[in-house]
């Protein structure tokens, strides 16, 4: 059975302990609201809105209102000591005042920056959240990233663009001045058909003609486009739906579908030759297949009997590369 002394102990250690709770806790409940005006948020241990003279409910009017006749007042350039309503003040106190004004200022006119700053003040046990967003608020960069990679790409074309001009361009100038270049790629085009057209006269001319159709092209282009679309139903009509035979216009037109190749070059061709592409049937695709097929082995035969061409092949053989590089 415990003594008297033992019982007024025991009731004496639980009266501590308790005692000792009822600190804890109180000291757990106020360290959270000390510490959220911390040195380096915002204000610091100053509330923005005290600094600025302002409630919580203040509209940006007033905050701005107020902002500016604080900084008058303290701002570096137009404070003097002594003045009325400046009692007390000294110029070190004055810029200290003035950048705490202009911190509050710069936290209260942006809306996000209120928000954050306002849940700041509501929660304050939420202590490195406040920490993690206001850093996250100043270092993230104030440019929208889909701006950034726009320039990026922009740039990225640009390099390309100029990189690949310049390779043309000395593609040209060795193809212009190295003569074994110059006398293949004159071979090549003359096999081409690019140099058997005549030259003309009136270069400058002829280009101001040129831009003038285009001009015409570009104003009646809703024309064309309404005309092609009238004569393509008309086509299908006609030729699909109705099943009517061809003419020699739709004939001819077909063999140039055929051949590949625009109206203005099929116009040059004479008419004989365009004769002979009816007389051949040659709107039909299998006799066009094997028509070309003709035209392909003829080629093939005099490029092998031509004496430039051997020419050619024998100095490919003994002199020429074998493919057009940039090496020498």
């Amino acid at each position: 059975m415990a003594t008297p002394a033992e019982s007024c102990r025991g009731r004496g250690g639980g009266s501590a302990v308790r005692s000792w709770w009822w600190l804890s806790a109180l000291l757990l409940s106020s360290l959270p609201v000390a510490r959220a005006l911390v040195e380096g948020l915002y204000c610091g241990t100053e509330v923005c809105y005290d600094v600025l003279g302002v409630t919580r409910e203040a509209s940006k009017a007033e905050i701005a209102r107020s902002y500016r006749q604080l900084a008058r007042r303290y701002h570096p350039d137009r404070f003097r000591p002594g003045e009325p309503g400046s009692e007390g003040e000294t110029v070190e106190s004055a810029h200290r005042n003035f950048l705490l004004v202009a911190t509050a200022y710069e936290t209260l006119k942006d809306e996000d920056t209120r928000r954050d700053y306002d849940y700041m003040l509501d929660h304050p046990e939420e202590y490195y959240q406040h920490y993690y967003t206001y850093y996250r608020r100043q270092l993230t960069p104030k440019v929208d990233v889909r701006i950034v990679i726009l320039v990026t790409i922009c740039a990225i074309s640009l390099f390309q663009y100029y990189s690949w001009h310049s390779s043309y361009n000395e593609a040209i100038n060795c193809l212009a001045n190295v003569p074994k270049y110059r006398i293949q790629a004159t071979l090549i085009a003359k096999e081409q058909g690019l140099l058997n057209r005549t030259k003309e006269k009136g270069k400058n001319r002829r280009a101001k003609e040129e831009i003038r159709e285009q001009e015409e092209e570009i104003v009646l282009f809703p024309y064309y486009l309404i005309s092609y679309v009238a004569w393509y139903v008309s086509w299908v009509y006609h030729f699909t739906i109705c099943r009517e035979e061809y003419g020699d216009q739709e004939k001819l037109y077909i063999i140039r579908k055929h051949m590949k190749i625009s109206q203005s070059q099929f116009d040059r061709l004479d008419e004989a030759t365009r004769q002979s592409f009816l007389e051949k049937h040659l709107w039909v695709k299998e006799n066009f297949e094997l028509y070309r097929a003709e035209q392909e082995e003829e080629m093939k035969v005099k490029m092998a009997t031509d004496p430039k061409m051997k020419r050619y092949r024998r100095w490919r053989k003994n002199e020429g590369p074998g493919r057009l590089t940039f090496d020498d």
